[in-house]
């Protein structure tokens, strides 16, 4: 394997970051259904005070054919060229306290290389512990609370936040593998997987992000700031309730969906909160097939002319 240190470079605030520090991580390109962690890692450096510490390099990890940068084309010239970045943070939170803020794109190329630079940085600053948040779309309701799944080795976490703990085999991202890396060495570290209702995978669901904040904050005791994403979700929701009463198709689904959810947390028998009493999962095209009809609706009123 490669030099580790080929993959990144410390800019000159490194030498100023605390030691003992929580890493908080979200990368987009894996599963991000309800856009929980692009919101989560926007909302994060357009409230907080933060600084880059290390930069990866972005040719070497990124298939530039596979997610394509933007450019903009200005009537006769090309301009604003802003290529992917994957950057370690250091930022601070609502009341000052500092952590380490890993975000960007997920390395296409070199994971063995890209986890043994992590732990390399991990080291470098002592670490504290690591928390990770990435989201699925899941056959459950929106009016409920945004459940999660948690792994890692916090078993506190695990007894007091997990609610589906599945005996499964998953499609691993990067930070998968630098979870368990840090677990085979001891290490402190937590993921949590956000089950976002299926009918809003596609969409960005504030609810998606408030929930990848309250989990880092029970994992790293870091608080932040919430009041515009809850102002966002009271509206966002409204719109779908609004959609539900009126579709009877559409509410005869999400009560369906809130009774097989709330069987499950009162201790039913039922394998997982996403089955019906035979056992089976509704059927994706089943509920595509439903919504599709909401989904636009509501794709056009947020993308029509402001009044």
């Amino acid at each position: 394997m490669s030099d580790p240190e080929e993959l990144y470079e410390l800019t000159v605030d490194a030498d100023g970051v605390p030691q003992g520090l929580h890493l908080v991580m979200g990368l987009t390109g894996f599963a991000d259904a309800g856009g929980a962690v692009a919101q989560f890692t926007d909302y994060l450096l357009t409230t907080l005070d933060h600084t880059v510490v290390a930069s990866f390099d972005t040719d070497t990890l990124l298939d530039y054919r596979a997610r394509r940068p933007i450019i903009y084309f200005d009537q006769d010239h090309l301009t604003n060229y802003q290529p992917p970045s994957l950057r370690l943070y250091l930022a601070r939170d609502e009341i000052g306290q500092p952590f380490l803020f890993l975000t960007g794109f997920e390395p296409d190329f070199r994971w063995e290389q890209f986890t043994a630079a992590m732990l390399q940085l991990i080291d470098r600053f002592t670490v504290a512990s690591t928390t990770w948040v990435h989201a699925i779309p899941m056959p459950v309701p929106h009016t409920r609370p945004v459940g999660v799944t948690v792994s890692g080795n916090r078993s506190d976490l695990i007894e007091n936040r997990s609610v589906w703990r599945p005996h499964t085999q998953v499609a691993a991202n990067v930070l998968h593998l630098l979870e368990y890396r840090l677990q085979e060495r001891g290490s402190s570290t937590v993921g949590y997987v956000l089950l976002i209702p299926h009918y809003l995978g596609d969409t960005e669901f504030p609810a998606a992000a408030l929930s990848a904040l309250e989990s880092t904050s029970a994992s790293t005791g870091l608080i932040f700031p919430t009041d515009r994403l809850r102002e966002a979700n009271r509206e966002f929701v409204a719109r779908i309730d609004d959609q539900v009463q009126s579709n009877p198709e559409l509410a005869k689904l999400v009560g369906t969906l809130e009774q097989r959810y709330d069987a499950y947390m009162e201790g039913s028998p039922l394998r997982s909160p996403l089955t019906d009493e035979d056992g089976e999962l509704p059927s994706a095209d089943e509920i595509a097939a439903e919504l599709e009809n909401f989904l636009a609706l509501r794709r056009s009123r947020d993308d029509g002319p402001a009044s």
